[in-house]
């Protein structure tokens, strides 16, 4: 099964930025544990500050034979009519996931723009959260 792990803003500086919030393992820790959990699937990573390079490759997502995403829009989540348009548009099935539980946070974090077009949405469960939505995709498999 191949699996594209896509991030979005902010989530490069993981291990430095707000550690309390959002713990001290980095991207390239997530990636490390992902691949010794899951080493049968095939996983890629993308993270991007952009928005539109976050839309870039949801659509060439089924080009690329990718089979499910697990995404973590970051702040995009609350505020991109254009990323909740980009996964409604391509038929490959997306978990949102998110380090923090965006539900116990400020008002502004509470809204998802792009869950309704998810098959799911995992929060506040740190980098776990990342694991359940492999498993439950390669459950599927």
């Amino acid at each position: 099964m191949k699996i594209l792990i896509l991030n979005g803003p902010n989530l490069n500086l993981l291990g430095t930025r707000e550690p309390d919030v959002y713990g001290h393992d980095t991207l390239d820790d997530l990636a490390t544990g992902l691949r010794e959990a899951f080493p049968a699937h095939d996983l890629s990573f993308f993270q991007s500050n952009h928005e539109g390079q976050l839309i870039d490759r949801l659509h060439a997502a089924p080009e690329e034979g990718v089979d499910a995403i697990v995404f973590n829009p970051g702040a995009f989540t609350h505020t991109s009519v254009a990323l909740r348009d980009a996964v409604a548009a391509i038929m490959v099935p997306v978990i949102e996931v998110h380090l923090s539980n965006v539900h116990a946070r400020e008002a502004f974090r509470q809204k998802s723009l792009i869950a309704p077009v998810c098959v799911g949405q995992i929060t506040g469960l740190g980098m776990t959260g990342y694991h359940l939505a492999v498993r439950y995709f390669s459950d599927l498999s």
